[in-house]
């Protein structure tokens, strides 16, 4: 996204691109939105007056690369609002350019690939350099602060906490390195792995039971993905397997149209959820997590085209029948697991 400025009857108002589009851009920009009768100026001045905002942003950007800093000097005189506007609109980034970068290392040989990113994508290389060196720049900042990585992003960069929550699905891919490129995960958009970070990040970090601890939302906690290993009684013991099927078919009948298919297959359904659990202790299948939810359940479901609703309502009766098995004695495991899983399978299932 470009970044403006405001400046108004001499002070901040007029909208400008900075870096990201020529001076010619910016002026036509200004134009359109009718400043030249607002200001009673004629298309020269208004280049001019342009040409000025465009070297006085060159000047003050550095301070946006760090903007607690920006309210602090004295040189530029911005009004407070406009300084929240400008911070803003300097860090506002485009989607599919996020999409794009979402998981792999923000280091030189990513930065390497923007070329092919801009003709991909169609943003100019100036503007892909810029949110590529803004997403690193919260990355080393925040990486190993301690607390809450939203409120981190906020106290070091004044973002919105929609935008920085944004950031923070950025800094929790880049730090774990999920999957995201393969061919069977491209008609995901950079929203649908934003909302299943901030999943992540609530249900499955150190920070999401202990709000104290170093890197809280960051890391996964390992000791929870130690703990999902238990929940394979679920299909290694056939007895259990057996009622928990039952629970849930007697549950289901007759309220979804592809409760004959769901019967038949639920021993697999069941073993792709459990089996992907038992793995998470290794890193190369956390890695993997989206493209074995896609592969292992996704895929079967889409294939024998359940809808979003009986998704819904399997994964909810799934997950409600354990509590019911007399032997199982994993229920908190179970429900901080599926309540991710479910929430992640919903968002990343499109019809």
């Amino acid at each position: 996204m470009p970044c403006y400025w405001w400046r108004d009857h001499g002070t901040w108002c007029s909208v400008l691109p900075a870096f990201c589009q020529p001076v010619s851009d910016a002026v036509k920009v200004r134009m359109d939105e009718g400043a030249l009768l607002e200001c009673e100026a004629n298309p020269e001045v208004l280049t001019s007056d342009t040409m000025d905002q465009f070297r006085t942003f060159q000047m003050c950007e550095r301070l946006l690369h760090s903007p607690t800093k920006l309210g602090s000097q004295l040189l530029y005189q911005i009004p407070a609002q406009n300084q929240i506007i400008l911070i803003e609109r300097y860090y506002e980034f485009d989607s599919v350019f996020a999409r794009e970068v979402l998981g792999k290392k923000l280091s030189k040989g990513t930065k390497k690939d923007l070329d092919d990113i801009s003709c991909k994508t169609g943003i100019t290389l100036k503007s892909c350099r810029r949110q590529f060196d803004n997403f690193k720049r919260v990355f080393k900042v925040v990486e190993e602060l301690k607390g809450p990585l939203v409120e981190n992003i906020q106290r070091h960069f004044l973002l919105s906490d929609t935008l920085a929550r944004d950031y923070a699905a950025i800094v929790f891919f880049a730090n774990s390195r999920f999957e995201t490129g393969k061919r069977k995960l491209q008609y995901l958009s950079f929203q649908d792995f934003a909302f299943c970070a901030g999943q992540l990040i609530s249900y499955w970090t150190i920070g999401a039971m202990d709000s104290m601890m170093e890197d809280m939302d960051v890391d996964l906690e390992k000791e929870f993905l130690n703990e999902l290993k238990d929940l394979k009684v679920l299909v290694n013991d056939k007895d259990m397997m057996d009622q928990h099927k039952i629970l849930v078919c007697a549950a289901l009948r007759g309220k979804i149209k592809v409760y004959k298919l769901m019967e038949v297959n639920f021993k697999n359904l069941s073993r792709a959820l459990i089996n992907l659990a038992s793995k998470l202790t290794h890193t190369k299948d956390v890695r993997d997590l989206f493209i074995d939810l896609v592969e292992k359940f996704i895929e079967p479901c889409r294939y024998d085209r359940w809808t979003v609703a009986e998704i819904t309502l399997f994964l909810t009766h799934y997950t409600n029948a354990a509590h019911c098995l007399g032997t199982f004695r994993h229920q908190m495991i179970w429900d901080r697991y599926m309540g991710v899983i479910k929430s992640c399978i919903l968002q990343m299932y499109h019809e």
